[in-house]
């Protein structure tokens, strides 16, 4: 094929493994410098940067600059998606890390991925979503019912402002531990960012965990009964 998408330009960018790692912390939805990044890649700050600027370049990663600092950015929900789909695929073929740990267990369980809830808590609550009548099963853009706006509404999510975005406000996302859908999209942000504002959730400072409290898994249950 001489004419058409350049996948293989994008597919060098991610496939190396140095490269591969700093996208896979900037999942985290953090904005990083370059010395963080170098040390989650475990290279040096020169080869960091190196490998930032050929990200930049692909228009993969996104640099903003605050006070003495510039911070990383996965560029945009796009790029997201298509990592997480990567991850969902290498964990579905074997190519999995051999590193373990206590962490293993609570990255499945609830996780940020990119912005929004995912791992099988992330999957139980659009799974409920769905059953309740709330949303409609769609294998990109699932569709907020009229039923899901009063119940949204009813928990205090302003939509209004969500849908005045560009974004989707529903989009579906392949969870790369269980390869289930979990919820995306501005909704998806929003309800997250609503969890933490409540205190129903922290995230952990030093991976993409999120860790819900006792009180915060009592109150998921009640908005996303699994029966």
């Amino acid at each position: 094929m001489k004419e058409g998408p350049d996948i293989s330009a994008i597919a060098a960018l991610i496939g190396d493994p140095a490269r591969a790692n700093i996208l896979t912390a900037l999942m985290s939805g953090k904005a990083l410098t370059a010395s963080e990044l170098a040390a989650e890649a475990g290279v040096t700050l020169p080869t960091a940067s190196a490998h930032l600027s050929k990200l930049a370049g692909g228009a993969l990663i996104a640099a903003r600059k605050q006070g003495r600092h510039k911070y990383f950015t996965i560029a945009s929900d796009q790029v997201a998606d298509v990592l997480e789909a990567l991850m969902g695929l290498a964990a579905g073929t074997g190519h999995l890390r051999t590193r373990t740990g206590p962490k293993d267990a609570a990255l499945r369980e609830a996780r940020i991925c990119y912005d929004h809830l995912a791992g099988t808590m992330g999957i139980a609550m659009y799974d409920s979503m769905i059953r309740r009548g709330l949303l409609r099963d769609d294998a990109e853009f699932p569709e907020l019912t009229a039923k899901g706006r009063a119940a949204l509404t009813g928990m205090g999510l302003d939509l209004a402002p969500l849908e005045a975005t560009r974004r989707p406000l529903c989009r579906s996302c392949l969870d790369w531990s269980e390869r289930r859908t979990h919820l995306a999209g501005s909704l998806g942000q929003a309800m997250l960012e609503m969890m933490q504002a409540r205190g129903w959730a922290t995230r952990d400072p030093n991976s993409r965990v999120i860790r819900f409290t006792p009180h915060g898994r009592a109150q998921f249950q009640t908005q996303f009964p699994t029966a």
